[in-house]
């Protein structure tokens, strides 16, 4: 079982943000996960918020061996292209440590008050369609021209390749039946969703069936949840629930009373699922 931390990067200075990512690489979790938005999603005014991308870029320079990636990259925010040469970039600075996770965004005031096109859920998914076939096409290094819904190329290369082969691993996450659950069929490297092991038993295993009709080997695409830590002992329980249905990756949300709770997480519990 492996173990990110989620930073909880809102209305937060730098200093902090890097003080967290590190206390993450010290303690030993496997990745850290910030978020991918301009402005915080609660509480008044406009806040402290980094932008996701360039986040990623200066936090592979701080750290040495934790794996770095934001929950979730919005396909609205960027034309899938430049997209693809930031995670190329991230990926080479890390030294192959970038997780690409790709949704089809969802913040509409940000949205509206930024200025930045918010078109129909439909829209959107077509949009993350395209953003998902461009990047691992481009990933390639090969010249690609590519007919899209909203995007489409023609004789488009980027270089260099990714370190990590054939792409940074992308995860997709959610449980919609129409579009998420077929685009990680068809995509995902990672599958995360919110839920039980229990409640979530049967799309599971829907994705599975969805993954043998795209071609691909059901157990390629690795099971992610979520847990909180805010309680030690039902952090110990529930981990050992994800585990034992075979989920192999957990991100930890930051809990209430900070640091010294992740310290004795790591310290009390983590071991336990080595």
């Amino acid at each position: 079982m492996r173990f990110g931390l989620d930073v909880a990067q809102q209305r937060m200075p730098w200093d902090e943000l890097v003080r967290r990512v590190r206390l993450a690489e010290d303690l030993g979790f496997d990745g850290v996960w910030g978020f991918d938005h301009f402005q915080p999603m609660y509480g008044e005014g406009p806040g402290e918020t980094f932008e996701g991308m360039t986040t990623l870029a200066a936090l592979s320079g701080v750290t040495s061996r934790i794996r770095l990636g934001l929950l979730v990259t919005g396909a609205t925010y960027r034309h899938p292209s430049v997209l693809a040469a930031q995670a190329v970039t991230i990926d080479h600075a890390s030294h192959g440590r970038l997780e690409l996770a790709l949704g089809a965004a969802w913040f509409e005031k940000e949205h509206r008050e930024l200025g930045i096109a918010f078109p129909p859920t439909a829209a959107r998914f077509d949009l993350l369609e395209d953003t998902l076939e461009i990047v691992t096409r481009l990933f390639s290094g090969e010249t690609v021209s590519y007919d899209g819904h909203n995007v489409s190329l023609h004789e488009a290369a980027l270089r260099p390749k990714p370190v990590q082969q054939p792409h940074p691993p992308i995860w997709i996450g959610g449980t919609g039946p129409r579009r998420t659950l077929p685009l990680a069929a068809r995509f995902a490297d990672v599958w995360h969703a919110w839920g039980t092991p229990n409640s979530l038993r049967e799309t599971s295993a829907r994705l599975d069936d969805l993954a043998t009709a795209a071609g691909r080997v059901p157990t390629s695409i690795r099971r992610a949840g979520s847990l909180s830590l805010d309680e030690l002992e039902t952090a110990r329980r529930h981990a050992a629930k994800w585990r034992d249905a075979g989920w192999d990756y957990l991100v930890c949300g930051w809990p209430d009373a900070g640091a010294s709770q992740v310290e004795a997480f790591v310290r009390d519990v983590a071991g336990e699922f080595a």
